[in-house]
């Protein structure tokens, strides 16, 4: 049987396009202050969890919530179960759109909102694939599972919740990275530096606030503190703007009765590439490292100034690079210092490693390089380690097939920094729904998917699905 999964996507855009729009139109980002029993993570994820499994209700398929963590849209039958793994949770907008994050917009040929290509784009592609072969009526021997989740961008205390009630599919892959394929993916854990003790110095830091995850780069930090009576405040000014001048940042200062406040704004980006942002947080520790403060102050700002721009753990000596997995990284995510609270003050590393390191090597580097009285070291208790499905898995050759026949360009294996719920699976992977050469928007401002590519990547999908459970 020959299908032109083309002209089926074709057919279809326009609905596809507008029950994206409104999906996009649910602010999904995970609120813990709203948490209850019936939203676990807050009204956002929950509404947008719900609004998902309503079109496979919609469109006929088998559906279960499983209590507002999780949720499936199911279709077929057979022994083996093909799994399709999407979330509907997002990061928060932050700053910096030009246009209302959470009101999708078309132009230049691309939709911008947040969540557009992390994942409810690439999501709603692979599920408008699942719907064709529905509705085309077409044979199976598996039974294809659609998989929503909604914390994602968190603790992906969703699938843990889902895991204990559901049984896991054989194999499947994840929407939510790149083509050709992402059959790798490094470990994740995250490393907390936390402050205790005094202020103290002739300068004394109030609060620095900056960054909204630990995957996160932070794109824009605040500091405020105040300065000796007998300084200069002109001059103090002075330093800062000639502190500015070469770099890659931009900055604001106002000064009243000697509190000065700073505010530093550079390029957020995803944490699996901090090397793609410009954290804002140690830039602004670096300006004032070198002025007087004491404490547990002095510690968080000589601490985040230490990090900076060591994307890659050379400074925190826990450097480590994998001959086919590549290099560690390491994203300072999250800054929190408040003179007033007993805890909280705290830095947040997020490491992505490759085998060869593990979580508690990187945990005894940490503590060496910047533990100290002031300092406590502690790793999360969540920790993914690295995951690999080799390239000779059928799992891997049908996909790469798929992607070869449909774009005419080699496919090949490709490892990254970032974790998908393709990880959950022994035999399971990433899957586009980004091509080569795109633009990578994810976790930024003005995040944005290219129509073009949101659109072949359901072909893709609805090919592969089909090839994968027929």
């Amino acid at each position: 049987m020959t299908i032109n999964w083309q002209k089926e996507v074709e057919d279809r855009k326009e609905d596809l396009l507008e029950d994206l729009k409104n999906l996009l139109r649910i602010n999904s980002e995970r609120e813990d202050d709203k948490a209850t029993k019936e939203a676990p993570f807050g009204p956002g994820p929950k509404a947008a969890l719900e609004h998902m499994l309503s079109y496979g209700e919609r469109d006929g398929f088998t559906v279960k919530n499983v209590d507002n963590y999780a949720g499936h849209i199911e279709y077929g039958e057979g022994t083996e179960t093909l799994g399709v793994f999407g979330h509907m949770d997002v990061v928060p907008a932050g700053d910096g759109w030009d246009t209302d994050p959470y009101e999708p917009v078309i132009k230049d040929g691309k939709i911008f909102a947040r969540g557009s290509s992390d994942d409810k784009g690439p999501s709603i592609a692979a599920y408008y694939g699942l719907k064709i072969i529905k509705e085309l009526g077409l044979p199976l021997s598996k039974k294809i599972r659609f998989v929503v989740g909604s914390d994602e961008e968190s603790g992906w205390a969703d699938m843990d919740y889902y895991f204990q009630h559901e049984e896991a599919p054989d194999f499947g892959f994840s929407p939510d990275a790149e083509f050709p394929i992402i059959n790798g993916e490094k470990g994740n854990v995250t490393i907390f530096a936390q402050f205790k003790g005094t202020n103290g110095g002739t300068f004394e830091l109030q609060r620095f606030h900056s960054g909204l995850r630990v995957n996160m780069v932070p794109g824009t930090a605040e500091a405020i503190f105040t300065i000796p009576s007998d300084l200069s405040t002109e001059a103090f000014i002075l330093s800062f703007n000639a502190f500015l001048a070469d770099l890659p940042v931009e900055g604001e200062i106002s000064i009243e009765d000697n509190i000065v406040t700073l505010k530093i704004t550079g390029k957020g980006a995803h944490g699996a590439s901090p090397q793609s942002g410009i954290n804002a947080a140690t830039f602004l520790a670096d300006f004032i490292k070198d002025y007087d403060f004491g404490g547990a102050a002095k510690a968080f700002i000589h601490t985040a100034a230490f990090i900076h721009e060591d994307f890659y753990g050379e400074n925190l000596g826990v450097a480590y690079e994998d001959e086919k997995m590549g290099r560690l990284t390491m994203n300072a995510g999250l800054f929190n210092f408040n003179k007033d609270a007993e805890e909280g003050n705290l830095i947040s590393l997020n490491f992505r490693y490759p085998k060869g390191i593990t979580a508690d090597e990187l945990e005894a580097g940490v503590r060496r390089a910047i533990g100290g009285l002031e300092t406590v070291i502690i790793q999360d208790e969540r920790n993914q380690k690295p995951h690999y499905v080799p390239t000779d898995d059928p799992l891997v050759k049908t996909l790469l097939q798929v992607y070869e026949d449909h774009t005419g360009e080699k496919g090949e294996e490709k490892i990254i920094g970032g974790g998908t719920y393709g990880r959950l699976l022994k035999r399971g992977v990433a899957y586009g729904a980004m091509f080569p050469g795109y633009v990578d928007t994810m976790h930024q401002a003005n995040e944005f998917m290219e129509l073009y590519d949101l659109f072949r990547a359901a072909v893709i999908y609805a090919d592969a699905i089909y090839r994968l459970a027929k």
